[in-house]
């Protein structure tokens, strides 16, 4: 017996009537909830670098279009002035749909690289899934809260190519009911800067003051397995926490657990069976 489709999943309409729903849903929740989201911005850089990664625009992804990623490069640079600057105070939460806003055409947003029903789509404002990436990363080697994230769960979609970053440590986001929010609940105030040079995506995780712990994220035990026919992704993402002053580890926490079943072609890959 077929399974039953959804109401999302019954035609183009139905789908455009679930997602304005969602859309509404998550408006309504925000004006409910107690949160204090960060909206003052300054040009003028926090004193102390928390953290910094730059990210490769253009990538080798497997047969993904260039116009894709060409037009990636747009929505970037049409988004990343829209939370460069931005300040979190103690007590502030940042959303990055409250920032950066609707990812539509109306607003110049093109079609880039999206995931549908776990697979590489194409959908305008495709591709900022890229800053929200590189946001993580930056708040995951912080004391800062993440209160919302969401993840491509279960697929491994492309092959790597120059991967700075343990696989797992993405984002998945779709405007505005999948956010990527953090809380800081620290007695320090933070400031993230971010901006693209048309090759990079660039930014910065500072503070007013330092940090008296540091943060070391890392993989373990990666390796690809073959079950039922099927190859999969495998490995545990570490957050260790560090006094700074000591050098000692504090705490280990697992983050992630790789279980993800790989897309592309795996005849070059190394397969436990």
């Amino acid at each position: 017996m077929s399974k039953r489709k959804l109401f999302c999943e019954i035609s183009p309409l139905t789908y455009k009537i679930s997602k304005k729903k969602c859309i509404v849903t998550r408006k309504l929740k925000d004006l409910l909830n107690n949160s204090k989201f960060a909206h003052t911005k300054s040009e003028t850089p926090l004193p102390v670098q928390i953290y910094k990664h730059n990210s490769l625009i253009r990538r080798k992804l497997g047969n993904t279009e260039l116009e894709l990623q060409e037009n990636k490069a747009v929505n970037l640079a049409l988004s990343t002035p829209k939370v460069n600057g931005i300040i979190i105070r103690p007590g502030e939460t940042f959303s990055f749909w409250r920032l950066v806003g609707s990812d539509s055409a109306k607003n110049g947003y093109r079609e880039g690289l999206t995931i549908a029903g776990g697979r590489p789509s194409r959908g305008v404002g495709g591709g900022l899934c890229q800053f929200t990436n590189l946001i993580h990363w930056m708040v995951l080697h912080s004391e800062l809260t993440i209160v919302e994230h969401h993840h491509h769960d279960g697929i491994d979609l492309f092959p790597d190519f120059k991967r700075q970053i343990p696989f797992g440590t993405g984002t998945s986001i779709v405007y505005n009911y999948l956010d990527y929010r953090f809380l800081n609940n620290t007695d320090r105030t933070y400031q993230i800067l971010v901006w693209s040079d048309g090759e990079y995506l660039r930014g910065e995780l500072r503070a007013d003051k330092t940090q008296d712990k540091s943060s070391h994220v890392h993989s373990d035990n990666e390796f690809f397995s073959e079950e039922n026919g099927i190859v999969y992704r495998n490995g545990v993402v570490y957050k260790d926490t560090i006094d700074k002053k000591t050098g000692n580890t504090i705490s280990r926490e697992v983050i992630r657990k790789n279980h993800a079943r790989v897309m592309y072609d795996t005849s070059n890959l190394e397969i436990r069976k």
